[in-house]
């Protein structure tokens, strides 16, 4: 395929102005300016095209946003038709509008039946900062203002503003300023790394007691909630034992605490399921929602809330002491909707957990079981990740298991697949839209660039 566009300018001249202007995430900054970044430029379906024509599978969704790829049309006309009856207005001053309530209606209609409300934001970061502030007001209405501690996990990832980034559980982004007062840790549930000689089901109850340990060291009176991921995403799309949540579930409900699950990357589809959290048997009070929410194509995240606190908000709460310029924006509104019904009546969501979901993870079990560099394979519907290992049979991972990763994550871009490098893991998570063959691509330019890392290290 052509790349469907014609350069503006030239590409040394981009970089050059994105050096000038821009700190990027997550990287060196001087690094990326001696190198230069990829100036994407255009995307249908899977494929990304960058400045210089260069062709890409985007087996990462962008950062698991654009459930339904690129290009469509749909979600595009939505947002037109929406910039032209209503561009923006706000949900203060008495007033709603009727996008937003379009949303929630069908939003509702696709969530269990035990949520009712929710708070919109526009981002998944935002949305985790709200839920801290909903959380404690919860208890503060109770009468238990002294539940304030909010517990997460060590490697879990909640946003990059102030309190998500406490509530997360990465410590080098602690260290920019990135921690707060009643925020509490405890391991995550990362079998391959830290079993030992635990059987997977022996670990997952191991991990969860922690939890329970953690309040009655804290006090019970004293923890607001726990809050995680069903799956982590940027620690390394790390899946726990299926022991896991179910005791996690059962020590929240024993002690009071409030269980709160991320499905910023979960949900949507993702697992095959609508949220990840049906996909593990477990009933969280509150969601954090976003990118999949409009496919990334226009920002918008929010929290969901439970009947249960929702009630006590709204009956027993008075004013509810927050709010955002963009909260419920009608064109994201909008997009939104028109993502959803996609998702819904186009049958995607169970295409991924019927088809093309069992047909990805087969295909990587197939194809990397026996990879020299692959210890384990993790993953269902279309989210994986391959663990590295340098002793498939003791579970010994690399020492400089990240320099590794960054390579095959480099040489993927050489052979025209993005996929994401996290620790000593290779993650991908493809638009849920994927046919077969798209599928068929990504494992077969993931493989060369496992073999090519592979063949430098003298391991095959």
């Amino acid at each position: 395929m052509n790349a469907p566009f014609q350069a503006q300018r030239d590409t040394r001249d981009y970089q050059a102005a994105d050096a000038a202007h821009h700190i990027h995430a997550f990287l060196d900054q001087k690094a990326l300016n001696a190198e230069g970044p990829r100036v994407i430029v255009g995307g249908d379906r899977l494929h990304l095209w960058d400045n210089d024509g260069k062709r890409y599978l985007d087996g990462m969704s962008g950062l698991w946003c654009t459930n339904l790829g690129y290009g469509r049309k749909d979600l595009a006309a939505a947002a037109s038709q929406q910039l032209e009856q209503l561009p923006y207005y706000n949900m203060f001053f008495h007033t709603t509008h009727p996008a937003v309530i379009e949303l929630s209606e069908l939003l509702f209609s696709l969530l269990p039946g035990h949520y009712s409300h929710a708070v919109y934001t526009n981002s998944g970061s935002e949305a985790n900062e709200v839920l801290i502030r909903t959380v404690r007001r919860y208890w503060q209405i109770l009468g238990k203002p002294e539940k304030r501690i909010m517990i997460g996990r060590w490697n879990g990832y909640h946003g990059s503003t102030l309190g998500s980034t406490a509530l997360g559980g990465m410590k080098f982004m602690h260290e920019m300023g990135g921690m707060l007062p009643d925020f509490e840790h405890i391991d995550e549930p990362y079998w391959y790394a830290q079993g030992g000689d635990l059987s997977p089901e022996e670990f997952g109850l191991r991990a969860a007691r922690q939890l329970e340990e953690k309040i009655l060291e804290l006090g019970a009176d004293k923890v607001a909630a726990f809050v995680a991921e069903p799956f982590q995403g940027a620690g390394g799309m790390i899946f726990p034992p299926e022991s896991y949540w179910p005791e996690i579930q059962r020590i929240c409900r024993k002690y009071d605490v409030l269980l709160c699950a991320d499905e910023v990357i979960g949900g949507f589809g993702r697992t095959g399921e609508w949220f990840a959290h049906q996909h593990f048997g477990f009933q969280p009070d509150t969601l954090s929602i976003a990118k999949g929410l409009t496919s990334g194509y226009i920002p918008m995240g929010g929290l969901v809330l439970s009947k249960r606190m929702a009630e006590v908000l709204v009956e027993r709460g008075g004013v509810f002491a927050h709010g955002l310029t963009y909260s419920g924006h009608p064109v994201a509104a909008a997009v939104a909707i028109a993502n959803l019904k996609a998702l819904r009546d186009e049958g995607v969501v169970r295409q991924v957990k019927a088809d093309t979901g069992p047909y990805l993870q087969q295909c990587l079990r197939e194809v990397f079981g026996n990879h020299p560099l692959v210890g384990d394979i993790q993953g269902t519907g279309l989210v994986a990740a391959l663990q590295l290992a340098e002793d498939k049979a003791t579970r010994k991972r690399f020492d400089n298991e990240n320099d590794i990763a960054w390579r095959c994550r480099t040489l993927g871009f050489e052979e025209g697949v993005i996929i994401r490098s996290t620790l000593g893991r290779m993650i991908m998570a493809p638009a849920l839209v994927a046919t077969r063959a798209e599928l068929d691509e990504l494992v077969d330019k993931t493989r060369k660039a496992l073999d090519r890392t592979a063949q430098e290290l003298g391991r095959l």
